[in-house]
């Protein structure tokens, strides 16, 4: 019975085990127990999510840029098209962060707490006062500094150096599409096939989740509670506010930024688009996967928003590797509430770098259910917060995935008739 259950069910059922096994290790006094047998299990899932993240992006954004060859007659739509995914990908990550930092739904956790959670998972505190200081002294444009790599072998040895990787990955794929076809054939036939194998090696981690989850949060609760049963309260109140917060942000997008665009660039009533593609978003919803909704999509784009063949055919697949509106809020906001929980402050410059690495990480997040947790360690890595935040939200993660993979969905479609729009090839309802 057990077999036939949905992954994310599955998931489920490892977080309340977890949680469950947690609070009798608190009561039993064994929590030496669960940092001996436990939490190696829960490390290990970490380790995997690490291991696949780099060959990931790199992979999916490269196979993503480069097919932008496959219709080199529309290279003027292929920069319009992008151009404007990245818009509201931007504007995505900002209402994230906006929210996050208005909300806080980790400052629910307290002082106390937080001191003890870093303690537990021994933050050298010194060395973070030290990059901070640091920082100051830098130019305003470091970081555009440190985006280009000088030497991407070394920047792809390292999680910490994903900016880097995916600014190469970008290159090449550009690359691809500037060298003739007959002379890259073989190299786009590679890094397709490498996306495709790639893509596999996530979902067979992702069968793991439910024994990594179990390990997770088992450990976490019992290194959040410690010897006090009554302080499980604070993480249950930060989980629910933070849930309640991707929640509200994906809202405004998909109910005043969306309608906003297709108003002044389109023309179309927001019910008459939602009415539209609400089937794509039924199973969007349904199966957390762009991908996997992705002829769905194109179908209610063409027959009911009466957009080309010529255009959907070339906007919808690119958008389902590259337009993460969804994804990219909820990364934002999950980065920020990790860093509140453990009681890290955050710069400036670090906001800056979650909103450029979120929005470049989105570009070649898979769109593939769980995709979005392996592209969080590369935000995370970016401002040098704990993955082991991540049995933080890991539990929730499902029932978010799927509420934000109509978001992007929403986007690929309103995308799609701004672009038939601006080309003049909307067709009259």
């Amino acid at each position: 019975m057990l077999r036939k259950l949905p992954l994310y069910a599955k998931i489920l059922i490892g977080m309340l085990i977890g949680l469950a096994f947690g609070f009798l290790v608190v009561l039993l006094g064994i929590q030496q127990f669960a940092t001996d047998y436990i939490k190696p299990f829960g490390t290990i899932f970490l380790n995997l999510l690490k291991l696949i993240a780099m060959p990931l992006i790199f992979a999916s954004l490269v196979s993503g840029v480069g097919g932008l060859s496959n219709v080199s007659s529309l290279s003027k739509l292929g920069i319009k098209t992008i151009s404007l995914y990245i818009v509201t990908t931007i504007i995505a990550v900002s209402i994230g962060l906006v929210l996050v930092s208005v909300i806080r739904p980790g400052s629910y956790v307290s002082e106390a707490k937080r001191v003890e959670l870093l303690e537990k998972y021994s933050f050298d505190l010194a060395k973070r006062q030290q990059a901070a200081e640091s920082i100051t002294h830098q130019s305003p444009l470091q970081f555009l500094v440190d985006i280009v790599p000088e030497n991407i072998v070394s920047a792809a040895s390292s999680n910490t150096s994903m900016l880097q990787v995916i600014f190469f990955a970008l290159l090449f794929g550009v690359a691809l599409i500037l060298v003739p076809s007959s002379k890259v054939a073989v190299v786009k036939d590679f890094i397709n096939g490498l996306n495709e194998v790639i893509l596999k090696i996530v979902e067979l981690i992702m069968h793991t989740a439910p024994y990594g989850v179990f390990a997770l949060m088992t450990t976490l609760f019992v290194d959040f509670v410690g010897t006090d049963v009554g302080a499980s309260a604070q993480l249950f109140t930060s989980l629910g506010v933070y849930a309640a917060t991707i929640i509200i942000g994906l809202l405004l997008m998909a109910g005043i930024i969306y309608p906003t665009f297709l108003r002044l660039f389109v023309g179309i009533r927001y019910l008459q688009f939602y009415r539209a593609i609400f089937p794509a978003q039924l199973v969007a919803f349904s199966t957390s996967s762009s991908a996997a909704t992705l002829p769905v999509t194109m179908e209610q784009v063409e027959k009911e928003l009466h957009v080309p063949n010529e255009i959907s055919s070339f906007v919808l697949p690119i958008g389902v590797t590259i337009n993460m509106d969804g994804t990219s809020l909820y990364q934002a906001v999950a980065t920020v509430f990790i860093a509140e929980v453990f009681g890290i402050e955050l710069t400036l410059v670090q906001l800056l770098t979650i909103l450029i690495t979120a929005t470049l990480a989105s570009i070649g997040s898979a769109g593939v259910p769980g995709a979005g947790i392996v592209m969080l360690i590369i935000v995370l890595n970016s401002v040098g917060l704990p993955v082991e935040g991540l049995a933080l939200i890991l539990a929730i993660d499902r029932p978010l995935d799927m509420l934000r993979t109509t978001v992007n969905v929403t986007g690929d479609a309103m995308i799609a008739s701004i672009v038939a729009k601006s080309e003049g090839k909307l067709r009259a309802n």
